[in-house]
């Protein structure tokens, strides 16, 4: 193990960020480069080794965390990489974006703050990649088989490696024009800066991945024809019909979904343009939904001016610790979050629902109406004599998702079943009901986390794997029917 004492000697120490003043004028990540480093083989050091990791339990992937603590903390950066590249693709992904259920888990949370497994985890990575490290793995032979992955979200390129390294010509469909999917354009850059997406795709390329974008299968390409063309398809194309708002006012300009919004942002920083043609600047900014990707907005808006920022939330607000009753250790819990987005300013406003949008006279909204909710007998209803409105020129939806998108014919022209939450279904294997066809990621499970999607495109590669040759020696990490650990 590492420092047998190392929990009792050193405290919980997170990555600095910038000052506030500093991050919002650009679109950096948050954190200042290197300050890790310096501190991480402490950090690593609080591991405890424990018995039974339960850290492996929170992960979906399996991460072999207290194995990579202590090569950390021995400065062996090879060997922790080596093992970190074990179980997952894109650690630096993870490492940066992943709400980290492992340490919810940690067993040292029982009673102090858990290890930074997730600073401990980027730092590793990160190394490696400075090091040179993080080599192509190109297959020894080729399998002649061939399959087509739709999505370049975290579950389709998870599943696009390991497919093209057991030996399989594999191409990514996207129809957007850059892979990625919303790790691309759902990210903001302060959280990942895309540099980290790129140097991936182009270790998949010197594997033998294929890449195709700007190309919908549906639309672009019928999806029964592209069934034709591969002996395989993973379907990775996430799940991105957003829930919306049906109130009165809803049509009003200035009111977009948030994948309306953030990916647009993501393109002036790409150089497709040189002002967002949704921007905040100047305007009372209302973000509906209290989760990352209303969080993303919040910080998304901060760098373009906003005047003011609001984020409204429907449910009460959550406790800054765990309920030991009601949230026991190890389940993931809800508690409340202060990201690096909220400590740049705005407002946050719980146990709030919309009641309607009021617009100018032409048809601009100007003002949210909201009411303060309750619940009443397991209902969340409206308490009477709550009813206010704040300034609202640009509203934000970020509300979650509702299942994966209908509209371009993919679901119907393959003939693909759903399951009782309108997502498509599949067996253990991860095949849907027409022979040849799998589906990974959130387009199966529902909207989940990225550590989720990996897992998913990892273990639905297996079962495409076995599907072509009859046997997998391919990982497996998680089952379709896996679900987080919570109450």
């Amino acid at each position: 193990m590492a420092d047998p004492k190392g929990f009792l000697n050193h405290g919980r120490e997170v990555a600095r960020t910038r000052p506030v003043e500093e991050r919002v004028k650009d679109w950096n990540e948050v954190y200042v480069p290197g300050s890790l480093l310096p501190i991480i083989s402490q950090q690593a050091s609080r591991c405890m080794d424990c018995g039974i990791p339960f850290c492996h339990n929170g992960c979906p992937l399996g991460n072999l965390i207290p194995e990579w603590n202590d090569y950390a903390y021995r400065e062996d950066w090879t060997a922790a990489s080596e093992r970190l590249h074990a179980t997952n693709n894109f650690p630096e992904f993870t490492g940066r974006l992943c709400p980290a259920p492992c340490e919810s888990a940690c067993v040292l949370g029982i009673n102090q703050q858990p290890v930074t497994i997730k600073n401990v985890e980027v730092s590793i990575i990160d190394k490696a990649w400075e090091a040179g490290g993080v080599a192509p793995q190109i297959p020894e032979r080729l399998s002649g088989k061939t399959v087509a992955v739709i999505g370049s979200g975290p579950s389709g390129l998870a599943a696009a490696q390991q497919l093209t390294r057991a030996g399989h010509t594999v191409a990514v469909y996207e129809r957007a024009d850059r892979i990625g999917g919303l790790l691309r354009y759902g990210i903001p850059e302060f959280k990942m800066e895309k540099r980290h997406i790129n140097r991936r795709i182009e270790q998949m390329r010197a594997e033998g991945t294929r890449f195709r974008t700007g190309v919908e299968i549906g639309r672009d390409i019928s999806a029964s024809d592209l069934r034709k063309r591969y002996d395989a398809v993973v379907l990775a194309v996430g799940a991105t019909t957003a829930r919306d708002l049906p109130v009165p006012g809803r049509e009003l300009k200035g009111i977009y979904q948030a994948m309306e919004y953030l990916p647009l942002a993501n393109k002036v920083q790409e150089g497709d343009y040189v002002t967002s043609p949704i921007s905040a600047e100047g305007k009372h900014v209302v973000v509906i939904g209290g989760g990352d990707t209303g969080a993303d907005c919040v910080g998304t808006a901060h760098r373009q001016g906003a005047a003011s920022v609001t984020q409204l939330e429907i449910m009460p607000r959550p406790n800054e610790e765990r309920n030991p009753v009601s949230q026991p250790w190890p389940t993931f819990p809800i508690l409340y979050k202060v990201t690096s987005a909220h400590e740049e300013g705005g407002e946050r406003i719980y146990s709030a629902s919309t009641t309607h949008f009021e617009g100018d006279e032409d048809g601009n909204v100007q003002w949210l109406h909201l009411t303060e909710v309750e619940f009443v007998d397991g209902k969340l209803t409206p308490k009477p004599g709550t009813e206010r409105k704040i300034p609202a020129q640009l509203v934000t939806l970020a509300m979650g998702f509702t299942g994966t998108d209908r509209d371009n014919g993919l679901v119907e022209q393959l003939g693909l079943e759903l399951d009782a939450r309108g997502n498509i279904a599949r067996d253990a294997d991860f095949q849907t009901n027409v022979p040849g066809v799998f589906v990974a990621g959130d387009a199966g499970r529902g909207q989940s986390l990225i550590v989720w999607a990996i897992a998913e495109g990892r273990s639905a590669a297996r079962g495409v794997d076995r599907y072509l040759t009859g046997a997998s020696d391919l990982p497996a990490p998680i089952r379709p029917t896996d679900r987080a650990l919570a109450v």
